[in-house]
């Protein structure tokens, strides 16, 4: 078990994209009742914080970060609590640890006791369970109820349970009636994407240029000869509506890990060149690197190879799973306008090397 302080924890709600609504309910259930407790005490005896709090949804939606910011904003100990915790071979152990993490939780309460895939440890108790597993969920529960029985003159138990789980179904019913409020933590919508998209990519050099644009006259080459340009409507190089578009489906992680990926390639493409160019590797300066683009976003750049080459196929996986024609044909569309945007930036130089042929370099 994990026990951090809530100065240790670098979450807050600022961190979180997309998940205002959510944030602003946690807030007035939670925070408030947790950080005002002569405010919501003298009020009325039902004006507490709520004793368990389950975030349920899909895998890499935040779940784990707004419990730690929540933790962080409420200034309230966080105690993470692992399966492995409650795991004790020696019988009767287990009871006694659970009963130690609750007596924890009542010397630094404020306190919120963290279960990550509560499922695992709460889960449905069935009849083929080991007899001491059932124990341990029955030894949890004892405890838990203590909290909710707090008399008032004591001022109530300052500490909530918060649980999160992909698997909502899995959990015992005992538990979920235990946890009366319950925030689900979907897929982004179109804007909490374009949220995530500005959070984190908020320290980032981002190229604010524009690419296209050729003006049909083409570019003299090394040879006498003019190669013809693409005559392209003027593009921005940095294209968050497309982003925003393509990413239906993917998750606040996937959106996270694409756009690390997506900001490697500018930096792979700047250390290429500077090796290829004989300059010692010392000698390279961050403000060199030029600033991100959208193809970066899907691996179009020839002399980088592959770029953010997961965030096409997840985008991809996810237009299928929605088993929509239009969500498949709008995801193939601002494909090829991306795919176009690229190739509309292509210049071919030719030059002679030194036994006469004709070489060509593309460059982007």
């Amino acid at each position: 078990m994990e026990v951090i302080s809530p100065a240790e924890i670098p979450i807050t709600f600022t961190d979180i994209g997309g998940l205002d609504p959510i944030i602003d309910d946690l807030r007035e259930t939670v925070i408030y009742p947790l950080t005002l407790p002569h405010l919501y005490s003298t009020t009325s005896s039902l004006l507490t914080a709520p004793s368990g709090v389950l975030l349920y949804g899909p895998p890499g939606c935040g779940k784990t970060m707004l419990a730690k910011a929540l933790a962080r904003e409420s200034g309230a100990a966080f105690l993470n609590l692992h399966i492995s915790t409650l795991t004790e071979k020696w019988y009767g152990d287990s009871n006694k640890l659970v009963s130690a993490v609750f007596s924890l939780a009542r010397k630094l309460q404020p306190a919120i006791v963290f279960i990550d895939e509560i499922d695992a440890v709460l889960g449905t108790r069935r009849s083929g369970e080991h007899e001491a597993s059932g124990m341990v969920k029955a030894e949890f529960m004892t405890h838990w109820d203590g909290l909710a029985s707090a008399t008032r003159a004591e001022g109530g138990q300052r500490i909530v349970v918060l649980g999160a789980t992909n698997r909502v179904g899995d959990i015992d019913e005992a538990i979920l009636r235990r946890m009366p409020k319950k925030f689900p933590v979907g897929l982004p919508g179109a804007q909490q994407r374009r949220s995530i998209f500005e959070l984190t990519l908020r320290d980032t050099k981002i190229d604010r240029g524009v690419v296209g644009g050729g003006d049909g006259q083409g570019r003299r080459n090394g040879s006498g000869r003019r190669r013809s340009g693409t005559e392209e409507k003027e593009k921005k190089a940095f294209d968050l509506d497309v982003l925003v578009r393509l990413s239906a489906g993917m998750s606040g992680s996937d959106i996270k890990e694409a756009c690390r990926d997506a900001a490697m390639v500018p930096v792979r493409e700047y250390i290429k060149k500077t090796r290829g160019s004989g300059r010692p590797m010392k000698a390279v300066k961050g403000e060199q690197v030029r600033g991100l683009q959208t193809e970066d976003f899907f691996g179009m750049r020839s002399n980088t190879g592959a770029g953010a080459a997961g965030f096409l196929s997840s985008a991809d996986s996810a237009a299928d799973a929605g088993s929509t024609s239009a969500a498949r044909r709008e995801l193939r569309e601002v494909e090829d306008e991306v795919r176009s945007q690229a190739s509309s930036t292509e210049e071919v130089d030719e030059f002679r090397d030194d036994d006469g042929e004709v070489k060509e370099v593309v460059q982007r």
